[in-house]
C-alpha cells in the first residue's frame, strides 16, 4: 500500500492556514479531479482523478473540523484511528455532506453531479454506517454519429441487454415481504464490528456481514423465477439526448439506465461512448471544419464560383481573379458548437484552394499559351498577401 501523504501536503497548504484557506484549497481540487471531467481519459488517467478526488475529501473532512484537526496536528495519523477508522487513519466520512458545506445545496456538476460518487467510505471503503445498500453494474456501449448528428445534437435509440426486476416478486427477491427476516449475524446493520482500545483512544474496525453480505437481511424461500436475486435479463431500448458539439471517444454517462442492483438497490448507469463517423469531404479538428477544393488554372486566373459542402447545406463562395494556390478561405461560424460547459461560440469552415495543371495540352493550346508567355501579366511578381502563401509552402521544406 502507497505511503499516505500528509493532509496539509494534500490540500497544498501550511499547518497555519485558516478555515477558509483549507475550504478554498479543497474546492479547487475537487473541480480539478472530479471524474466527471476525466470520463474521455485513459483507464490510467480516470484512476488517478478518483485516487487524488478521494485524497482531498478526506485530507478536508480532518482539518475542516477543529478537533480531528487537533488531533491530527499532535499526533499525526495514529490521532485519527480514534476517529472511527482503521489502520492508516482513513477516517468514516460522507462525500455528498462535505460537497454540500463547500459547495451548498446545489452542488458542483459536470453533467453527472456529485451524487453519490463514492457514496460513504469508512476503513477502506466497504463499510458504513447504515446498511449497505448494493447498487447495479455500469452498462458501457457506443453509438455511432454523423458530423451533421454532433453539430445539432439528436436524440438516438440505444438497445442493451441489462438486468431488470423480477416481475413475479417486483425485485424483492421473494414474493412475501414475511420471508425477508433481519440477519442475525449482523442485527440488520450489514456490517460487524471490532473493537479495540488503544494508547490513542478507541479503534473501530468494521467489515461487511459475510452472512447477507451487507444488506442487513436474509431470505428464506426465495422467488423461484429470479432465485431470490430480484433480476431478469431483458433486451431493452433507451432513448439517448446526445448535446451538439461532442467528440470522438468521449463518454456520456445517463443516470439509472445500467443493471438494476439486487433487491432494490441502486441502479448502475449507461455510459455511452461516442464514435464519430468520418465525413465523406469535411474534415475535424475541434470546433473547426477542413475543406479542400481544387479548381482549374483559368478559373485561378479569371475567378470563379465555387460551392462549398457546409453542414447545413451547399455554400456559394466567389473565388477573386489572381487566386495562388494554398489560399485558405474562412467561413466564419461554419464549424460546430462547442458543447455545453466545455467552451463557447462556434468554430469556423476553412477552405484550402488548389490550383490543378494540366499535364498535357493540345498544339493548339500551347501556341496560345506561347504567345502569352512572355506577357508582363505572366512575369512573377508576387503581391504581400501572394508572398505570404509563398513564404508558408517553403517553410514545409
Amino acid at each position: 500500500m502507497a505511503q499516505k501523504r500528509d493532509y496539509y501536503e494534500v490540500l497544498g497548504v501550511q499547518k497555519t492556514a485558516s478555515a477558509d484557506e483549507i475550504k478554498s484549497a479543497y474546492r479547487k481540487l475537487a473541480m480539478k479531479w472530479h471524474p466527471d471531467r476525466w470520463v474521455s481519459g485513459t483507464d490510467a488517467e480516470k484512476k488517478t482523478a478518483e485516487e487524488n478526488f478521494k485524497e482531498a475529501a478526506e485530507a478536508y473532512s480532518v482539518l475542516s473540523d477543529p478537533d480531528k484537526r487537533a488531533r491530527y496536528d499532535q499526533f499525526g495519523f495514529a490521532g485519527t484511528e480514534s476517529m472511527g477508522g482503521g489502520a492508516g487513519g482513513f477516517q468514516d466520512f460522507d462525500l455528498n455532506d462535505i460537497l454540500r458545506q463547500v459547495f451548498g445545496e446545489g452542488g458542483f456538476s459536470f453533467g453527472g453531479g456529485f451524487g453519490d460518487i463514492f457514496g460513504r467510505f469508512a476503513g477502506g471503503g466497504d463499510s458504513s454506517s447504515a446498511t449497505r445498500q448494493s447498487r447495479g453494474r455500469d452498462i458501457r456501449t457506443s453509438v455511432r454519429l454523423t458530423l451533421e448528428e454532433i453539430a445539432s445534437g439528436c436524440t438516438k435509440e440505444v438497445s442493451i441487454e441489462r438486468n431488470r426486476p423480477c416481475p413475479d416478486c417486483g425485485g424483492k427477491g421473494v414474493k412475501n415481504s414475511s420471508d425477508i427476516k433481519t440477519c442475525p449475524s449482523c442485527n440488520g446493520t450489514g456490517y460487524t464490528q471490532q473493537v479495540v482500545n488503544s494508547l490513542f483512544g478507541r479503534t473501530v474496525t468494521r467489515s461487511v456481514c459475510s452472512r447477507c453480505g451487507g444488506e442487513g437481511s436474509i431470505i428464506s424461500n426465495p422467488c423461484r423465477r429470479c432465485n431470490g436475486t430480484g433480476l431478469e435479463r431483458k433486451r431493452e431500448t433507451v432513448k439517448v439526448n446526445i448535446p451538439a458539439g461532442v467528440e470522438d471517444g468521449m463518454q456520456i454517462k445517463i443516470t439509472g439506465e445500467g443493471h438494476s442492483a439486487m433487491r432494490g438497490g441502486t441502479n448502475g448507469d449507461l455510459l455511452l461512448v461516442i464514435n464519430e463517423i468520418p465525413h465523406a469531404t469535411l474534415r475535424r479538428d475541434g470546433q473547426n471544419l477542413f475543406y479542400t477544393k481544387i479548381i482549374s488554372v483559368m478559373d485561378a486566373m479569371l475567378g470563379c464560383e465555387i460551392s462549398v459542402p457546409c453542414l447545413d447545406g451547399n455554400y456559394k463562395v466567389k473565388i477573386d481573379p489572381g487566386t495562388q494556390s494554398g489560399t485558405v478561405v474562412k467561413l466564419r461560424n461554419k464549424g460546430l458548437p462547442a458543447i455545453k460547459g466545455y467552451g463557447s461560440g462556434t468554430g469556423d469552415l476553412y477552405v484550402k484552394i488548389l490550383v490543378w495543371i494540366p499535364h498535357r495540352l493540345s498544339k493548339n493550346e500551347k501556341d496560345q499559351l506561347e504567345a502569352m508567355k512572355y506577357s508582363n501579366s505572366f512575369t512573377p511578381d508576387p503581391t504581400r498577401e501572394d508572398k505570404a502563401i509563398f513564404d508558408k509552402e517553403k517553410n514545409i521544406f
